[in-house]
């Protein structure tokens, strides 16, 4: 099949370019710096040509609350009328689970209303609700750093390899449109402070780990099952540890 992937020169893009290619697909990377923009709609109708599979991985530059909800609302909307115009048979997209139980965080905001873009498109749909990528679990640990020390609300916590979210991704593309949503998963569910406790111990990081009930999570207040899927889940097979291990080793 030819399947382009819209931010597939990103982390997660770059990964199922490469699995999908594996796996003998036309596997395409589309962005800007492959002169396709979902934003002013340049090189759509062109790499969307044949194809049967369109994968939205794309993430907007700004997580300011307005300029996250103008760039999925207008690249999904670009996005989706020339698959239209093209005949694209299959709509995938990757977002967060918990998305609504945050609705007042922008960036979750943003992924709810570009979801029921997608919905309403008519277009057959799957989406792909992931937990936070250990990719990012630095970031999280320096977001929430106060005075030397990192703040971590004690709830529950389950993030995955990139590599388990584009098997999952790659996997579902290939399959029948969900016209619904799946949850994917790490492995194992932590206490969020005791993953962060581990992590840094395991990064050389001296920084002291405060289990803080209000701390932010990107700037909102969680519950203790905000960040966690529910019981059907698909889960992935990469541990912390040895996602660390071979990222080490690199």
């Amino acid at each position: 099949m030819k399947i382009v992937v819209i931010g597939g020169t990103g982390l997660i893009g770059s990964k199922l370019v490469k699995k999908l290619g594996e796996h003998g697909h036309e596997a395409v990377a589309a962005s800007p710096n492959t002169g396709v923009n979902t934003l002013t709609g340049e090189g759509l109708a062109e790499v969307l040509k044949g194809a049967q599979v369109v994968i939205d991985v794309s993430n907007s530059p700004s997580f300011e609350r307005e300029a996250v909800m103008k760039f999925f609302q207008t690249s999904t909307g670009n996005l989706l009328a020339a698959e239209a115009a093209a005949g694209v048979g299959h709509h995938v997209a990757v977002s967060i689970v918990g998305t609504e139980r945050m609705p007042e965080n922008g960036y979750f905001a943003a992924k709810i209303a570009q979801e029921k873009l997608i919905e309403k498109s008519g277009i057959p749909f799957s989406l792909v609700h992931s937990t936070q990528f250990f990719e990012f679990a630095r970031g999280i640990a320096d977001e929430s750093t106060v005075d030397g020390k990192v703040h971590i609300a004690p709830v529950l916590f389950q993030p995955i390899a990139g590599d388990d979210v584009a098997q999952a991704v790659g996997r579902t593309a290939v399959g029948t449109p969900l016209n619904g949503r799946i949850e994917i998963a790490g492995s194992t569910q932590y206490k969020m402070d005791e993953f962060f406790r581990k992590a840094l111990a395991a990064w050389g990081d001296t920084r002291e780990v405060l289990a803080d009930p209000q701390a932010r999570y990107f700037g909102s207040v969680l519950g203790e099952r905000s960040l966690v899927p529910g019981e059907d889940a698909q889960l992935g097979t990469i541990t912390y540890k040895d996602w660390l291990d071979q990222s080490t080793a690199k």
